[in-house]
C-alpha cells in the first residue's frame, strides 16, 4: 500500500462543503503520515486565489480557510491546474503562499503512485 494520496477538487466557492471537504480529507491524511498533494481543477483552482477562501465553510462546520492554513502550514503541495487557472484569469502571482502551478502530466505522474480521491 502507498503512503501517497492525491486529492482533486474540481469545485470551489460554489460549492462549500465538497471545497472544505477536500481539504479537511487532505489536513487527515497528512496528519495520518501520508504524502498528500491537493490538486486543483476547473472552478477549484478559485480556492488557491489570495482572499478568496476566507469565507468558505461547510455544513459541519469545517472552515476552508483554517483547513489550508494547516496544509500550507505544513508545506503540503496545492497545485492549481495551469489551463484551468489562466482561463480564469488567475496568474501565479495571484496564487495563496505555498500554492503552484501544476500541469496534467504532472498529475498523472503524481497519481500513478498514489491513492487518488476525487471531489
Amino acid at each position: 500500500m502507498t503512503d501517497n494520496v492525491v486529492i482533486t477538487l474540481a469545485c470551489g466557492t460554489d460549492n462549500p462543503n465538497r471545497t472544505a471537504r477536500a481539504i479537511h480529507l487532505a489536513t487527515v491524511a497528512h496528519k495520518e503520515g501520508k504524502n498528500v498533494t491537493l490538486f486543483l481543477l476547473d472552478e477549484a483552482v478559485y480556492i488557491a486565489k489570495k482572499g478568496l477562501l476566507d469565507h468558505v465553510r461547510a455544513a459541519t462546520g469545517d472552515i476552508a480557510d483554517d483547513l489550508m492554513a494547516y496544509l500550507q502550514a505544513n508545506e503540503v503541495p496545492v497545485l492549481a491546474c495551469t489551463p484551468c487557472a489562466k482561463a480564469r484569469g488567475i496568474s501565479e502571482e495571484d496564487l495563496i503562499e505555498g500554492a503552484r502551478m501544476g500541469t496534467a502530466v504532472e498529475l498523472i505522474h503524481l497519481s500513478c503512485d498514489a491513492v487518488v480521491i476525487s471531489l
